[in-house]
This record gives C-alpha cells, sequence and structure tokens, in this order.
C-alpha cells in the first residue's frame, strides 16, 4: 500500500458510510410514520430511490463536480474524473483510499437529497420525484459539497468556515431547497382545514432511533481518521440529541400542556441536525447548549406554517433548515480551540471574526438555494368552474408540469358537438362512458392520481342490495321472534304470537 495509508481509518470510513447508508431506510420509516396511512408507502419509496438515482448520478458525474479539479475559481469541478476516471485502488485522499472517500460522500448525497422528500409528502408523483432528484443533485448539491467540502472550494479556501459534517452542505441546503419546493408547489388539498395526523408513530420513533445510531457515523466518520477529534464527534452527537429532546418536550408541556412521543422524536433529530456542524469544533459542554436551543428553536420554528401559510409538510425547513442554522451559527461562539487547535469563538476569546464566517457561509448556502423558488410560479388549487382540474395560469411553467399537485375535481359539460359520449373529468381515461358526477363531489390528495368514488344521489334512482342478515353489516344477529311472556306465563296481548 501506499506511504501514508492506515488501515485503521480506512476500516473506520468504511463503517460510517454503512452507518449513513442505514439512515435512508430510518428516514423512509421516520417520514412514512409521519404522513397519513394512504401516502406511507409512496414517502418510503421516495426516500429509498434516492438512494439508488443518486448512486448512478454520482458515479456518472457527481463525484467528479464536486471533487474534481476546481474549475470557476471555487464553483465546481471539472468533468475530469466522470465514470471515475483516474481513481485508482491506490490514490489516497488523507490517510484513506479515494474510493473509500467517493463512497463515504456519495451517502452523505443521497441522504441530503432523501430529506427532501419530506416538504412535499402527499402531493408529488413518484416518477417525477426522481427526475427532480437528479436536477436537483447536478445544479444544487453537487456546486455546493465543492464550495465546502473541498480544499479548493470557496467557501472552505476564502472563509475558513468551520464545518465537520455538513451543516451547511446538508442541512440548510435541505431546508432551504425544501422550503422553496414547498412554496413551489403549494400547499394540500385541507391543509389548515383537517388534521393530517401521523398514522403510525411507533414507526417514526423506529425510524428515530435509526437515524440516531447512523448520525454517529455521520459525524464521527466526517473525521476521515479513528482518532480523537472522532471521539469528540462521537460524544458531542450523542449530547446534543439528548439535550435536544429535553428542550423540545421543554416546549410542548409549556406551549401545549403534554408533552408528547412525537415530540420527543422530533426533538432528538434536531439536536442531531444542530451538532453535525459543531461536532468537531465544540466540547461536550457546547454541544449540551446547542443541543438545548436547537429543539427549542426548531419546536417554535415547526409552528410558523401554519401562520405563514405554507405548507412544509414534515417540517423540513423548521427541523433541518433552522437546527442546522443555529448549529452553524452557534459555531462562532462556542467553538474551543482544545478541539479545534486554532480556531475559537466568541466566548472562548476569538471576537467575532468566526462568528461573521459562519454567518456569511450559511446566507450564501441559504439564500442562494431558496432563490430557486422564481424558476417556476405557485401553482393554484382553486377549482374551475367546469372541465379540466385547477392548473397554474403560466403556460411557461416547467416544473409544475412534473409535479403531480393536489386537485379538486369539478363536473365537466358533455361533449354532444363532438358526437363523442360524455366524458366524465374525474374518471378521466379511466371510464369514458360514465356520465359526469353531480356536484356534490368530493376532493382527494391523493399522490397515485387515484380518483374518489362518489354515491350517485342526484344522478337517478340506484338500488343498493340490502344485507341478507345483520351480521354482513358487522352487529349482533338478530334474535329469533318467539311470543313474549310476561313474568305471569301469559302471552302479552299486541305482540307477535299473542
Amino acid at each position: 500500500m501506499p506511504v501514508g495509508f492506515s488501515a485503521g481509518d480506512t476500516a473506520w470510513v468504511m463503517t460510517s458510510a454503512a452507518l449513513v447508508m442505514l439512515m435512508i431506510p430510518g428516514l423512509a420509516l421516520f417520514y412514512g410514520g409521519m404522513v397519513r396511512a394512504k401516502s406511507a408507502l409512496n414517502m418510503v419509496m421516495m426516500s429509498l430511490s434516492c438512494l439508488a438515482v443518486v448512486t448512478v448520478v454520482w458515479v456518472l458525474y457527481g463525484y467528479s463536480l464536486a471533487f474534481g479539479p476546481d474549475a470557476f475559481d471555487g464553483l465546481i469541478g471539472t468533468l475530469k474524473n466522470a465514470g471515475m476516471a483516474g481513481v485508482g485502488i491506490h490514490d489516497l485522499s488523507g490517510s484513506i483510499p479515494t474510493l473509500v472517500f467517493a463512497g463515504f460522500q456519495l451517502m452523505f448525497a443521497a441522504i441530503t437529497a432523501a430529506l427532501l422528500s419530506g416538504s412535499i409528502a402527499d402531493r408529488a408523483k413518484f416518477g417525477s420525484w426522481l427526475l427532480f432528484v437528479v436536477a436537483w443533485v447536478s445544479l444544487v448539491y453537487f456546486p455546493v459539497a465543492h464550495w465546502v467540502f473541498d480544499a479548493n472550494g470557496w467557501i472552505a479556501r476564502d472563509l475558513h468556515v468551520l464545518d465537520l459534517a455538513g451543516g451547511t452542505v446538508v442541512e440548510i441546503n435541505s431546508g432551504a431547497s425544501g422550503l422553496a419546493l414547498a412554496l413551489v408547489l403549494g400547499p394540500r388539498v385541507g391543509f389548515r382545514r383537517e388534521q393530517m395526523r401521523p398514522h403510525s408513530v411507533p414507526l417514526v420513533v423506529l425510524g428515530a432511533g435509526l437515524l440516531w445510531f447512523g448520525w454517529f457515523g455521520f459525524n464521527a466518520g466526517s473525521a476521515l481518521a479513528s482518532g480523537g477529534l472522532a471521539g469528540m464527534a462521537f460524544l458531542n452527537t450523542q449530547v446534543a440529541g439528548s439535550a435536544a429532546v429535553l428542550g423540545w418536550l421543554a416546549v410542548e408541556k409549556r406551549r401545549d400542556g403534554k408533552a408528547t412521543t412525537l415530540g420527543a422524536a422530533s426533538g432528538a433529530v434536531a439536536g442531531l441536525v444542530g451538532i453535525t456542524p459543531a461536532c468537531g469544533s465544540v466540547n461536550p459542554l457546547g454541544a449540551l447548549v446547542i443541543g438545548l436551543l436547537a429543539g427549542v428553536a426548531c419546536s417554535y420554528a415547526v409552528g410558523l406554517k401554519f401562520r405563514l401559510g405554507y405548507d412544509d409538510s414534515l417540517d423540513v425547513a423548521g427541523v433541518h433548515g433552522v437546527g442546522g442554522l443555529v448549529g452553524t451559527l452557534l459555531i462562532g461562539v462556542l467553538a474551543t480551540a482544545t478541539v479545534t487547535g486554532q480556531a475559537r469563538g466568541l466566548l472562548y476569546g476569538g471576537g467575532f471574526s468566526q462568528l461573521g464566517r459562519q454567518t456569511l457561509a450559511a446566507l450564501a448556502v441559504g439564500v442562494t438555494r431558496s432563490r430557486c423558488r422564481g424558476c417556476s410560479p405557485r401553482p393554484s388549487t382553486r377549482p374551475s368552474d367546469f372541465g379540466s382540474p385547477a392548473t397554474t395560469n403560466s403556460p411557461a411553467s416547467t416544473f409544475s408540469c412534473m409535479v403531480n399537485r393536489p386537485t379538486i375535481w369539478a363536473p365537466t359539460r358533455p361533449a354532444r358537438a363532438t358526437g363523442s359520449p360524455a366524458r366524465c373529468i374525474t374518471a378521466g381515461q379511466l371510464f369514458p362512458r360514465r356520465r359526469a358526477l353531480p356536484r356534490c363531489h368530493r376532493e382527494t390528495d391523493h399522490g397515485d392520481r387515484q380518483t374518489v368514488q362518489v354515491r350517485r344521489r342526484e344522478s337517478g334512482p340506484r338500488s343498493f342490495r340490502r344485507p341478507r342478515h345483520d351480521r354482513e353489516r358487522g352487529q349482533r344477529i338478530r334474535a329469533a321472534r318467539r311470543p313474549h311472556r310476561g313474568l305471569s306465563g301469559r302471552r302479552i296481548p299486541g305482540r307477535p304470537g299473542a
């Protein structure tokens, strides 16, 4: 093996990559339990598919754009390493093989893309989602990863930002992008009018546990070595997650009068998000403060969507965006030289310089990512008077044609001029010969564009077969008729059999 190779570091990074990969099915369970039952499988597939799609894109050109030779003064890499060309088994990145480093960073790209699915739960087609993932990682994730993770990126080279595990690349990036995506698609049908409760809290807890377990590899593995820095990141991860659970539950107790299981799971994720950028910059006491503040801040931030009117379905912006922002900024306050080796925060005599650099990096990632909202108009969910489902008023919308937005169906007028049979817009091409449904239509926001069968109350008489006996209705079988007798044993007049 080449000089500088470390078998221990390589083994640890490979194990950490496997732990990060386990976070993706954990996220699938976490999201799948938080949505309604009809959208659970769709959410699971949206998360798991990111691992397959991003892997292919990463090998083709993603690694080269993120970590290839620099182009355009730190903005993005070149395509010199497209298809992993020029990367051999003897090439090293630090003390580990470059192939191991590429596999570890691949898992970061996959989990970041999967996070976005929580912003558009209940209202995206699966095929359109796959196309969006390819576009998003190519245009958003790969450039930002080059800015921060690559030594030649402008944020890492010029700002000297402290971000060990991706608070800007993963957390703030996904939060800002998720918020922009939710604004483009618009709210779900019934948002702020119907209760959309999680259908399985045990699945949420199981998913949160898998996320917490994999987060040790996410943070400690980012040290790229099995040394003291990895140990500090490991301990800080546990401390921050635990403190955030208590902070979130305290807010729930004060605000709602009781603590909830869903709040505990969400608080753990909020604390883990907050410590992600700071796990290699603060001591355990600083991790305790970051976790506590992240849990409190995120618990209040998730309620803003009801006040401001944006439908971030599973609180990607409220948890990952706000939590990542809190952790990134608090590095400038709580960073200590005993961990970083040189850089210090405001409370440890470092002044405002590091805090200013952290703020600039957070704004550069968050603001530029959220500006992608302007590429498409916000679709409308107001139903048309007659005819097709409501669509956006702009014909130039490129993204809205990819996404199955929540649809409110209305009756359509029969097309008698062409001689064709009347067609019901609700059934579409599935039932072309049915008459139009009555005005007592119902709404559906199912992600697979399944229609709701409506009972025809005004479209003519319709006979419904009554069940043969009450057992078919789930009720107790009616007792056989027999003469009712009084206490004296005589028949009661007026009763059957009297």
